[in-house]
């Protein structure tokens, strides 16, 4: 599915445009995990601007995790789980490749538990269609279907499409802080 994104701003009269209209960049699947998808929508820093012609955040990205008070919308689909490996899935291939598509994200995925991850964020989750499962510590699991919301708080967790058909879910991220272990 080829998604539009539309990206306005205000010419020289100050009139509301469109500066960029088209295929949200980066949306396409990935190479070596088969039927997943994930682009940065947008991105903004923690004091974000309105400016008349924005620039495509993608372009200066460093890492698709927001700074404090920064956000990033991310839209992703998860296939299902069943035909997201396979005889042919290299481990290493597809993390570089989440590496290098998602900088600052990928790198946080545990080597040794599929999955999982853990960002220092404030997550706003939305089941666009289909059906996933959120997995948290010690087997936890939570069911969202189309239209559900899940908030999470900076939790560690992975999630699994035990279905037939993909999920697709759009996600924006709020940069936070975590606070300070007690003495």
């Amino acid at each position: 599915m080829t998604t539009t994104r539309i990206v306005t701003g205000h010419d020289e009269f100050g009139h509301s445009q469109v500066i960029s209209c088209g295929p949200l960049p980066g949306s396409e699947e990935f190479t070596h995990s088969r039927g997943f998808s994930a682009a940065l929508v947008w991105q903004t820093p923690a004091v974000p601007a309105l400016v008349d012609q924005p620039i495509d955040p993608a372009l200066q990205m460093s890492s698709v995790v927001p700074a404090p008070g920064g956000t990033s919308a991310l839209l992703v689909t998860f296939p299902p789980d069943a035909l997201a490996g396979g005889a042919d899935f290299d481990p290493v291939a597809a993390t570089e490749e989440l590496c290098e598509r998602l900088p600052g994200l990928g790198e946080r995925f545990e080597a040794e538990h599929p999955g999982f991850h853990r960002t220092d964020t404030i997550d706003y989750g939305v089941v666009l269609e289909g059906e996933i499962t959120l997995e948290l510590d010690d087997g936890r699991t939570s069911r969202l279907k189309q239209g559900d919301l899940v908030v999470q708080m900076g939790t560690r967790h992975a999630w699994r499409n035990t279905g037939n058909i993909p999920a697709r879910l759009l996600f924006v991220l709020v940069g936070a802080k975590r606070p300070e272990p007690l003495a």
